[in-house]
């Protein structure tokens, strides 16, 4: 969930296209006062990601939102790669589930992340919402062998980008990142999709 995602949609380039499913997710974060849609620039990268899934391949996702990032995942993927997403938010999380009411490779569940984990393993596992991100103090990062199969792809957004090691944020030593970045069945990089937002994009090799 990006900070002005919502609006970021506003202003982009004429070449950006934008799949129709991701317009109708916009629709419905408008209409609820939503303002925190993945930026396109995050849900441009996960499509790239979900496009090149195989088919019967599971995809994760915590903090639904409207459904903007997992429209540009569906709208990419092969119509056989299956979606469980979770949303805390009662009402967004019902307005998701209408969106892909006509999509039967997608679930939207409403509740907390952490029944998300328990619904894998995954091949792609976009953590974007609730606990196990590392983000914030006393959150400890989940274990990626609980949650990715083998060879396996995490995405963990909306961080600054680094400009130094190691990488900080409100001055001090951005602990969640770096647990990333240097996990030993990780291999984990940070890359910068705008000016001021950068993704974490991890492979696990256990």
């Amino acid at each position: 969930m990006s900070l002005g995602g919502t609006a970021s949609y506003e202003s982009l380039p004429t070449p950006f296209v934008v799949p129709g499913l991701v317009l109708r997710a916009l629709e419905l974060a408008t209409n609820l006062g939503f303002e925190l849609c993945v930026r396109p620039e995050i849900g441009r990268l996960l499509g790239v990601l979900a496009g090149g899934l195989a088919p019967g391949s599971l995809v994760g996702e915590t903090g639904t939102g409207t459904g903007a990032g997992l429209a540009w995942m569906v709208s990419a993927a092969h119509p056989d790669v299956r979606f469980i997403s979770y949303e805390l938010d009662p009402d967004r999380a019902a307005a998701a589930t209408g969106l892909f009411s006509e999509h039967a490779n997608v679930e939207i569940v409403s509740g907390d992340a952490a029944g998300l984990f328990e619904r894998g393993p995954f091949n792609l596992l976009v953590h974007d919402g609730g606990g196990g991100s590392g983000k914030h103090p006393y959150d400890t990062p989940i274990d990626p062998a609980v949650v990715l199969k083998p060879g396996a792809t995490m995405t963990i957004d909306d961080y600054t980008p680094a400009t130094a090691w190691p990488p900080a944020f409100k001055g001090e030593p951005d602990a969640g990142r770096i647990a990333w970045l240097t996990h030993s069945n990780l291999y984990t990089t940070e890359i910068q999709v705008a000016s001021d937002l950068a993704v974490l994009v991890a492979r696990y090799l256990p």
